[in-house]
């Protein structure tokens, strides 16, 4: 806020007025320089004589009165070509001339000094507001201090409201402070600002404040405020702002409805947010979103599509975040089907391509196995954020595409319109870790520890590098760069490498690695599984046993294997060695059908990844019972010839698992995509997108 000290501060230099125009120059002589009337109006009429054109004259500005006044400068601040809806990019003459009318109206302030009067400090302040003209509010507030008026309320409200617009949320403050009385709205005002910006604290000491006051918050406080409630201590104090809207009788308003259901959404408390939106007398589009996205965000996918199926038959209209949401969960749950159907409906109802719908977009093809769907997404954007880059370029990771990683960073550098930030770093990363491409991606490491990127290197990059020598066999190596980290090493990063040696069989390292995780994380089930299974790959039995049995001990539980496959809108799952679904004599028939006509040209069951101390023939056929097998069989069953099968496994899959896609791939000359928790795996004619490299 400017005080008078710092009044002259503002004003220009000499050789600044010779810019400008006669009116701007005059506005420096009577705002800011002189105090003596006789002075500015000498000042004034000295100018005005030179100048050929004139607009207002000294005669005019004296025989104006209040009301003539304000009439005035409504019109000078109207008086424009087209109105600003129309002009989505005004031409350099059409800013001009705007620019024109607030400049004289502001001479017009000048002129009248004290007789200044309400409307028009509001028409000048909302004229400032709207062109975010940061000098000329600063001079309407100067003038206001110089002239001793007293502002109302009213106008003290959109002195904040100007401040905060432009940004500088210190003045905006001091102009609350300095206020003799404020009312619900200026508090409001204030607290918005703080929460738009991410200051949350000072929102809610501002909110305790207000509190203290004796003024009532009305709904947009409690809308705003609710806002601010993020994290495990936002969350707390939540929950008491709920109870003060229950008391105040606004948990049924629709904007206090909507805040409250989405701040239980993102503090993961589904069923309270659930139970708020139930409650609604009635819902828009934000309230329904919300909602929606809650469920989407915690990977409540189905919950998710179900209820947008339902608010649709209600005749809920739908927005871009709308569709972005549904889109998300639709990811999650890889129905690419349905993924279709949304981007047909958003075509066909003309929703407008924001950036985060397309984003959402890339990344529902990404995660449904279109990948090449995703790219022409990308390539129709006319414009592209960083999240943009990072959705196609985990994209390409996830299907273990790595040349297609590396080729589109390098187009992102070069074309030097979006700095890449640490999440395109780390997909470039697990793109080469997951493509085999270790040089490269070792390369860009130290590019990013040198600061070649202006990125900082962050924990997850050093488990990049981690996971890229495990894949790559370099157990030793993946060890030693553990033990020279700055950081301590997370339990992610030690699982990576317990994988790594589960795959190729190092036992020496693994079981190290395997017995520290135990320590780390006790409650774990898939480090006891994944050291279990080592153990079974090196036919030590007894040590399998007693993992087994130490799981026991800790009633630490398994999560079973599962996979799904889509067909005609309807997801199957299925169950290793499944009971449940109402087709499994037949499909397991099938299975055993595929695995005879495959062996004859050349599938050889790998009975290594059968982690039970059998015989051989029982090894078969437990992997023969394995969940991605049953719904491959499945989907080759129920779907026409030719068809593409798409099946979603919940962990990671198997290597005889994936040997008997790549047979089955050629022998029906069928297109099959396996998605596990990582990655995927695109197979055509028996030939794998991963290179048998995961």
């Amino acid at each position: 806020m400017i005080s008078r000290i710092s009044l002259r501060l503002l004003a220009p230099t000499t050789s600044e007025i010779r810019s400008f125009d006669y009116h701007e120059a005059f506005l420096d002589v009577r705002g800011y320089r002189c105090f003596d009337n006789s002075l500015w109006l000498q000042g004034l009429t000295g100018r005005l004589r030179n100048q050929p054109k004139q607009t207002l004259t000294e005669a005019t500005f004296r025989t104006h009165q209040p009301m003539q006044l304000s009439r005035f400068l409504s019109n000078a601040l109207a008086r424009k070509t087209a109105p600003s809806s129309v002009l989505r990019n005004p031409s350099k003459s059409d800013t001009l001339r705007s620019d024109g009318c607030l400049r004289e109206a502001l001479l017009e302030m000048a002129i009248r000094g004290p007789e200044m009067v309400f409307a028009g400090y509001v028409a000048l302040l909302d004229e400032c507001v709207e062109k975010r003209a940061l000098r000329e509010g600063q001079r309407v507030h100067a003038h206001m201090i110089k002239t001793c008026y007293l502002p109302p309320v009213y106008l003290w409200t959109r002195l904040i409201v100007f401040y905060t617009k432009i940004g500088l949320l210190g003045d905006a403050r001091r102009v609350l402070d300095e206020m003799p009385l404020r009312n619900v709205v200026s508090w409001t005002a204030m607290i918005s600002a703080y929460s738009q910006k991410g200051y949350a604290s000072e929102a809610l000491d501002l909110f305790q404040q207000m509190l203290r006051s004796e003024t009532e918050p009305n709904e947009f406080t409690f809308a705003t405020i609710l806002a601010t409630c993020t994290g495990e201590s936002g969350f707390q104090l939540g929950r008491q702002v709920h109870s003060l809207v229950i008391k105040n009788n606004y948990e049924s308003q629709i904007f206090v409805g909507s805040s409250l259901l989405d701040m239980y959404a993102k503090a993961g408390k589904i069923h309270e947010a659930r139970e708020v939106f139930e409650c609604l007398p009635e819902r828009d589009v934000v309230s329904c979103t919300a909602i929606i996205s809650g469920y989407a965000q915690l990977g409540i996918d189905e919950e998710a599509i179900e209820l947008f199926s339902r608010l649709q038959r209600e005749g809920m209209d739908s927005n871009y975040v709308t569709y972005a949401s549904v889109l998300t969960a639709l990811s999650g749950l890889a129905a690419l089907n349905h993924g279709r159907q949304v981007h047909g409906h958003v075509l066909r109802h003309e929703v407008p391509f924001y950036v985060v719908l397309q984003n959402s977009l890339i990344d529902m093809y990404s995660k449904c196995g279109s990948v090449t769907y995703a790219r022409r997404v990308f390539n129709s954007m006319s414009e592209r954020t960083v999240i943009s880059w990072n959705a196609m370029l985990v994209g390409y990771g996830k299907h273990g595409m790595g040349r297609q990683v590396t080729e589109l960073f390098e187009l992102m550098t070069k074309e030097k319109k979006v700095a890449p930030d640490t999440v395109t770093l780390l997909a470039v990363l697990s793109g080469c870790s997951h493509g085999g491409l270790e040089e490269r991606g070792l390369q860009l490491f130290q590019e990013i520890i040198n600061g070649e990127h202006g990125v900082q290197p962050e924990m997850e990059h050093y488990g990049c590098v981690i996971d890229m020598l495990g894949r790559a066999g370099q157990l030793q190596e993946a060890f030693e760069h553990i033990q020279q980290m700055p950081f301590e090493p997370t339990p992610a990063i030690w699982g990576s490498l317990l994988g790594a040696c589960r795959v190729h069989s190092n036992v020496d390292i693994g079981e190290l690695v395997g017995h520290k995780l135990l320590e780390l994380e006790p409650e774990n089930a898939g480090n006891y599984v994944i050291l279990s299974n080592l153990y079974a790959t090196a036919g030590r039995w007894e040590d399998v046993r007693n993992v087994r049995h130490l799981m026991k001990e800790k009633a630490v539980i398994k999560e079973p294997g599962r996979s799904w496959v889509e067909l005609d809108q309807v997801l199957h799952t299925f169950h290793a060695s499944d009971r449940l679904h109402p087709r499994r004599a037949e499909v397991f028939e099938k299975v055993k059908d595929l695995s005879l006509k495959i062996k004859a040209f050349g599938y050889v069951p790998d009975l290594s990844c059968a982690f039970y101390d059998v015989d051989d023939e029982q090894k078969e056929k437990i992997l023969l019972g394995h969940s991605e097998k049953l719904a491959l069989a499945f989907g080759l069953m129920a779907s026409a010839e030719g068809v593409p099968v798409r099946v979603i496994k919940n962990l990671r899959i198997c290597v005889d698992c994936h040997n008997f896609a790549k047979f089955v791939s050629k022998l029906y000359a069928r297109e099959i995509s396996l998605r596990d928790k990582n990655r995927f795996h695109h197979i055509v004619n028996g030939i794998c997108t991963c290179g048998d490299y995961w």
